[in-house]
């Protein structure tokens, strides 16, 4: 799709991945050490091919076998597609480990080749897919999902420029698979980002960010940005926490339904059980698996291929 847009350009990928690998393997010693991550570990990775045992990786061991050794190769950019592995490990730790390790990429790249590598060059990501198939648990992947982003829940961001992603939680189609079938949405989505963070092209390429949040004695008012328009495609996905401190416990948020007021803003009904209370938390598809296939509830309107990010 980048080649394409670019007049049928010639581009070059160099494909260096393992499946099923946390991000400390791929991530360089400083990196870890600076985030507090100075114990060794082995963790258990999935073997290539059928009938293979599991393989033991340690920390930044595919930093040193599978990156380092391209660093000398002058490179436009990179894409990552990973996550499911710090689900449950070091979940706390991937906003540093994930900021500091394209951090240090760059830096690498830029000085082995001498200056000629971009020092910030554009780096895209792939946004967590899904993981169970019923909707209904929670688990570790929204945490992820939202640590991709730095905690904004957007790229790019001020915490770190020239970030992209491909938004993909709401490409669950197969009920035996986590990874979305249809790769050409997953393409589209990371292309689009790609092209006009990377290439400088002046295209619509994320879907709605949340721009203002009005709470009142009934509803809830939210008001978006990026786009011209929102499609509300869906009116579940909302939920408040109204418990205060305990909304740390999942059970404790309850669905907040959603209704079309303008062409950039919706309102949630606070339920009864909210009514007369503080609302301490809102979230958006705080799900491992939040909506059926392309049902989020907000996408942009002028490009029904864009939903709004988790």
């Amino acid at each position: 799709m980048i080649h394409e847009a670019l007049g049928r350009r010639p581009l070059g990928l160099i494909a260096t991945s393992w499946g099923g690998t946390p991000i400390e393997v791929w991530t360089p010693p400083q990196v870890l050490i600076d985030c507090g991550i100075t114990t060794p570990q082995s963790v258990n990775v999935e073997p290539y091919g059928p009938n293979f045992t599991p393989i033991k990786l340690s920390n930044s061991n595919l930093w040193n076998a599978m990156i380092y050794p391209f660093t000398r190769m002058v490179v436009t950019g990179a894409i990552w597609y990973q996550g499911e592995s710090n689900a449950g490990y070091n979940q706390n730790k991937y906003v540093c480990t994930f900021s500091k390790m394209i951090q240090a990429w760059r830096a690498t790249w830029n000085s082995r080749t001498q200056g000629i590598t971009n020092p910030t060059f554009p780096f895209g990501f792939v946004q967590l897919s899904t993981n169970e198939n019923t909707g209904t648990v929670v688990g570790g992947f929204p945490l992820i999902r939202w640590h991709q982003t730095f905690d904004y829940g957007y790229v790019p961001n001020d915490y770190l420029a020239n970030v992209f992603m491909g938004v993909a939680m709401d490409l669950r189609d197969d009920p035996n698979n986590i990874h979305p079938r249809t790769k050409q949405d997953v393409g589209y989505r990371l292309s689009r980002a790609g092209l006009a963070v990377a290439y400088g092209q002046a295209i619509e390429y994320t879907g709605p960010i949340v721009d203002k949040v009005q709470v009142n004695s009934a509803t809830i008012d939210i008001t978006y940005k990026s786009v011209t328009g929102i499609e509300l495609r869906s009116t579940v996905g909302f939920e408040i926490c109204c418990e205060g401190a305990s909304c740390t416990n999942d059970n404790v948020w309850v669905p907040s339904p959603a209704s079309s007021t303008g062409a950039l803003s919706i309102a949630l009904t606070i339920p009864s059980s909210c009514t007369s209370k503080p609302v301490y938390g809102l979230r958006y598809l705080w799900r491992e698996t939040p909506c059926p296939f392309k049902l989020a509830a907000i996408y942009s309107s002028t490009d029904a291929n864009l939903p709004a990010a988790p």
